[in-house]
This record gives C-alpha cells, sequence and structure tokens, in this order.
C-alpha cells in the first residue's frame, strides 16, 4: 500500500513501518498493541497508512489499575474503528501482593493477554510502540539494577518469548518520542495521557522526568550511546546463549525441563550460572538477581547429587529449585513446602506389566514387589467380614487380596503423574490424594518417588500407603487364597 507523507517526522515513521512489513508475508495480518498513548497511537495510525486497514487488529489489555481504564477502553475501541480496524481488548489482573512490583507485575499480565490475544487470532507478528527514548530509560534502569549482559541488551528489535506465537517486533526502536509527538501532532490524532506516567515514585517516571532532561542538556548524543550498549550487550549475550545451549546439551533431561546434576556441577562456576540463567528463560522464568542465582549455585554444590536435595531452599518467581536423585528441577510453590515429587522427571518406561511372578523386580525404582499367598478366613472388606472376626483380624484382611483380585485384569506397574486418589481405613471413607497421604504419614518427599500398582486401570497397590480399598474390593467366596503385596526396596532384599 503507497502512503504520502507530507513532514519530515511522517516521513520517518513511516519509512520504519515499511521496512517491517518488508520482512513479513504480503497478506500476513498485523497484531499492533494498543494502549491509546500517542505512542501507540502513531503505530497504529501508521500501520493503517502503510498495510492497509484489513490488515490490522489493535489488542487492548485493560489492566484496571486506573479509575479511567474503562474510559480508556472505549477510546480505544473507537479510534480502530475510525480507521475500519478490528479491536480485540482483555481484562487482566495485575498482582497487588506485598512486595511485588506493580510496574513488573503489570508488564507481565499485558504481554500473557497480548499473546493470547495473538494465538486467538492466528497473527504471527505483534507490533510494540517502544521508541528510542524507551529503550535508553530501560539500559539505564538495568544499569543501575546491577542487570548482567540479558539486562543491557534491553529491547530486541524483533524477539520470539518462550511459548508464544506472535514474534514481538518494534519498528519504531530507532525513533525519538519527540519525532513520533511531532507525527501525532501533524496528523491530529487524539490520544490517552495516562497519570500514572507523571508519577515519579517510579523509577522509570523517575529517569524520564528529572534524569534523562539532564543528561540531553549535558550528552546529547546519549541516546544513540545507549542503544549501542544495548547492541553490543545483546551480541555479547548471543554468544554466551550459544555457549549455553551447547552445555545444555549434555545437563538437559525430561526436554529440558529438569538439568542433571551432575552435568550441571561439572561445570565452573561462571558457566553453570550461565546455563542456570539461560535454562530459567527457556522456563520463562523472570531473570534472577545474580545473588539468587549464585546462592543457588552455591547450595547445589553443597548438597551434592546424592540424597540431600530437600535442603535446597530457593525460592523464585512462585517455583522452589529442587534436587532429587540427580535431577534438578523447578516446582511450583516455595521452598518451605514439602516438594510434590510428581514434578519429577518422568521414567522412560512408564508402565510395566507383571507375568504371574512371585518376587518382581521392578529396576527402574530400584526395588521388587513381593506377591506372599496367605490362607484367611477372613473376607475382604465390610460386606463380607464376619461379626465374630476380631479388629485384628479385620486389619490383616485390610491387608491383603483374594486371588481372583490380581486375575479379573492385567496387573501393571506406572509412574506417578499427579492427581492420583485412593482409599484407605473405614469402608465408606472419601477417596484422597496421594500427596495429601504421604504428608499425613510425614513420609519426607524424597521418598515418595514410587511405583504404583494398578489391576487394569483402578490403582491397587501404594508403597508405604497400602491398598486402595476402592480397587481391592472383591465378592469372592470365603475361604479363597489371599495375597499380601509388599514392597522391598533393592537394600532390603537378600
Amino acid at each position: 500500500m503507497t502512503t504520502t507523507a507530507d513532514s519530515f517526522a511522517e516521513r520517518l515513521v513511516i519509512e520504519a513501518l515499511g521496512v517491517a512489513l518488508s520482512g513479513l508475508d504480503p497478506h500476513a495480518r498485523i497484531a499492533l498493541a494498543f494502549s491509546g498513548g500517542v505512542d501507540s497511537s502513531v503505530l497504529l495510525d501508521a500501520a493503517v497508512r502503510v498495510a492497509g486497514a484489513s490488515r490490522c487488529i489493535a489488542l487492548h489489555v485493560h489492566h484496571g489499575l486506573s479509575p479511567h481504564a474503562d474510559a480508556w477502553l472505549a477510546h480505544c475501541e473507537a479510534f480502530a474503528r475510525e480507521r475500519g480496524v478490528e479491536f480485540d481488548a482483555r481484562r487482566v489482573e495485575v498482582s497487588r501482593a506485598p512486595g511485588v512490583s506493580i510496574e513488573a507485575a503489570a508488564r507481565d499480565a499485558r504481554y500473557r493477554a497480548l499473546d493470547a490475544m495473538c494465538e486467538t487470532h492466528g497473527t504471527r507478528s505483534l507490533w510494540l510502540a517502544q521508541h528510542a527514548d524507551d529503550q535508553a530509560e530501560t539500559v539505564l534502569l538495568q544499569l543501575l539494577r546491577g542487570a548482567g549482559l540479558a539486562g543491557l541488551a534491553a529491547m530486541a528489535p524483533e524477539f520470539l518469548s518462550a511459548g508464544a506465537s506472535a514474534t514481538r517486533v518494534r519498528p519504531l526502536l530507532h525513533l525519538l518520542r519527540a519525532q513520533l509527538e511531532h507525527y501525532a501532532s501533524v496528523r491530529k490524532l487524539r490520544w490517552i495521557d495516562d497519570e500514572s506516567n507523571a508519577d515519579t515514585r517510579y523509577a522509570r517516571n523517575a529517569l524520564r522526568h528529572q534524569v534523562m532532561p539532564a543528561l540531553a542538556v549535558h550528552f546529547p548524543g546519549f541516546r544513540d550511546a545507549l542503544a549501542r550498549t544495548a547492541a553490543h550487550a545483546a551480541s555479547a549475550q548471543r554468544l554466551l546463549d550459544t555457549l549455553a545451549r551447547a552445555d545444555m546439551e549434555c545437563a538437559s533431561r525430561d526436554e529440558g525441563r529438569a538439568l542433571a546434576h551432575d552435568a550441571l556441577l561439572a561445570l565452573d562456576d561462571d558457566r553453570a550460572l550461565n546455563l542456570l540463567r539461560y535454562w530459567m528463560r527457556t522456563l520463562g522464568f523472570v531473570a534472577a538477581s545474580s545473588a539468587r542465582i549464585a546462592d543457588a549455585l552455591r547450595q547445589l554444590r553443597e548438597v551434592g547429587a546424592g540424597q540431600d536435595g530437600h535442603r535446597l531452599r530457593i525460592d523464585h518467581a512462585g517455583h522452589a529449585l529442587r534436587s532429587y536423585r540427580g535431577l534438578v528441577y523447578w516446582e511450583a510453590g516455595e521452598s518451605s513446602e514439602p516438594a510434590d515429587e510428581t514434578a519429577l522427571v518422568e521414567r522412560e518406561i512408564s508402565e510395566l506389566v507383571w507375568q504371574g511372578q512371585e518376587v518382581w523386580h521392578v529396576p527402574q525404582w530400584r526395588g521388587t514387589f513381593v506377591f506372599a499367598v496367605v490362607a484367611s478366613d477372613v473376607a475382604f472388606g465390610d460386606a463380607g467380614a464376619t461379626h465374630e472376626a476380631s479388629e485384628a483380624e479385620r486389619g490383616e484382611a485390610f491387608d491383603t487380596i483374594p486371588v481372583s483380585v490380581l486375575q479379573r485384569a492385567s496387573l501393571s506397574v506406572r509412574a506417578r503423574r499427579g492427581g492420583e486418589r485412593m482409599r484407605i481405613g473405614a469402608p465408606n471413607a472419601p477417596s484422597r490424594t496421594l500427596k495429601n497421604l504421604f504428608q499425613e504419614r510425614a513420609i519426607p518427599a524424597w521418598k515418595r518417588d514410587v511405583p504404583l500398582l494398578y489391576v487394569g486401570d483402578e490403582l491397587l497397590f501404594v508403597p508405604l500407603i497400602g491398598m486402595n480399598r476402592a480397587a481391592a474390593r472383591d465378592s469372592s467366596p470365603d475361604g479363597e487364597a489371599r495375597v499380601r503385596i509388599v514392597w522391598r526396596e533393592d537394600l532390603l532384599i537378600a
């Protein structure tokens, strides 16, 4: 689509968007993040002039942080409709928990909503309105926070976030805020002034209103200098990422959801820290501070790859770092909570089928099931139990099952996947999750990685807990031979 530009600022904006458009398929649609502020208003107006309204869709995120948020939503929809552009919006909840930056929480919520809307509309390119002043502010903030190269690289011109379907594109990144404001003035655009942008309690606003004007007086070219700093940092970070990917090939387990403890600790501190940062980015975590990531590596070296991983106390982004049986992984929750062993990597063989042997060795779990046949005249369960049976006899019966139970379907061993339930105790007791039963018995997390015994598709027996009464009930005749199932770790087998 051709357009004319009557001013220098217009030509700069139009040319920048033309370059971005040239890298797309001629029929690809473009999603534009549209807050209604001057920057995104310029972006949307110019995109329509360059690409045409039919190829554009304006996406608005309603944070609910301002009393004017509903009015802003209405303004954005009207602005888009005036230009014949499709419009969509999402409302998000921004965390206000103590210790959580509202700026960071709002940003994370906004990008999640934008990614979701891009997925809904099938768009593969998301244009954002950040410009050179935004980039300079970001580099300064990261410098003041002591960020590493990844932080100093600031905002990339193009970036595909982990798990997102649309590439984030910043076509205005080399233009100044003043140039965008001049475009808006020439085009007589109407935009929103967010009152929070004037609140200098926020670090970015303080830089924008108090620091950068002073820098501009004494260092007129500071924006270009900071942009070059970001470019150099991005180049160096790409080299570190290449090294991390090579290390990841050796250390990765379970498609990157875990690391081999030994492989990680075989690296020197610099490479190990680089790998941890890279791994966390692939998992979609926000960057951790240098102090926290260094503390994580220190604790991993202290506990080694043995059975002491439960001593780790590293919390980050709502997750806890765990080490278990040679694997390092992140689990949702805080480190003060008991580890949920279902977060562990699944075994390559997730199900094994019993062939009828009395002693069934299961090497994947380093243990053995023993099926001990016992004679019993006490029927299992409440339906067939005799009134004369003692409490001890009933307890003995509940620990055994008739042989016919094992014969009604194939018997198999499976790995835990989470959410399994079973019933113990009284016949009418509700089912409970295995996690709750383990916690109730104070069984340490590092001992809960046990094989689950199924009869058909019903959970029958769980080591350290016992029989599932819901599956073990049977209408077999009195006097039928019964079986007691026992789980023995390898060290306990003679």
